[in-house]
């Protein structure tokens, strides 16, 4: 909460969009006495203020919280057809996040997008600590799906010190491939 008031003393809600992930980390009776709290700093949305598989508890916290709730882990290994429209018309998150690698890859990602259009839920992808080969791939599936003025998760290949080289760069927070660019091996 202080980190979050230092931000917004320095760069409003107009300035600044802000997300927050709470990884499952409240409990459902308090949980929304925490978001209450956080919502005095006009957050875009909050992922999992809940943990996973507890839908009653979530759907009742997506319909009362003062921010928008993000699914993320709620999503993984959520693999069959009807389960994942279950899980959607239940809870009625305002969003979903996508992960490719642990939702089964792109199809699978493309299905979990098909499911919340249908159902106005709006979604963004993110990465989870894919190398530069796979945020590549991500990026360009975000580039054929995703709005372009919608902010997407995609930069956690300069996490890694032994990542292959790529001509993707980041600059005032965008993604860049640059054609002709060189791509290095693991030598």
């Amino acid at each position: 909460m202080r980190l979050l008031a230092e931000i917004r003393a320095v760069a409003p809600a107009s300035q600044l969009t802000l997300r927050v992930d709470a990884n499952g980390a409240f409990g459902p009776d308090e949980a929304l006495g925490k978001l209450e709290q956080l919502a005095r700093f006009e957050l875009h949305s909050i992922e999992q203020p809940i943990r996973a598989g507890q839908w009653d508890a979530m759907a009742a916290v997506c319909r009362a919280s003062p921010i928008p709730v993000a699914l993320d882990e709620e999503l993984i290994g959520v693999m069959d057809a009807g389960q994942q429209e279950a899980l959607l018309d239940h809870i009625r998150p305002a969003y979903i996040i996508l992960k490719p690698t642990l939702l089964g890859g792109l199809a699978a990602s493309r299905h979990w997008i098909d499911l919340a259009q249908a159902r106005g839920i709006a979604w963004w992808l993110t990465s989870a600590l894919e190398s530069n080969v796979g945020l590549n791939a991500i990026s360009q599936f975000a580039a054929r799906f995703a709005p372009p003025e919608f902010p997407q998760g995609l930069g956690t290949g300069q996490l890694y010190t032994n990542n292959i080289a790529a001509p993707l760069t980041i600059q005032r927070g965008h993604l860049y491939y640059e054609p002709g660019g060189f791509w290095g091996s693991l030598e």
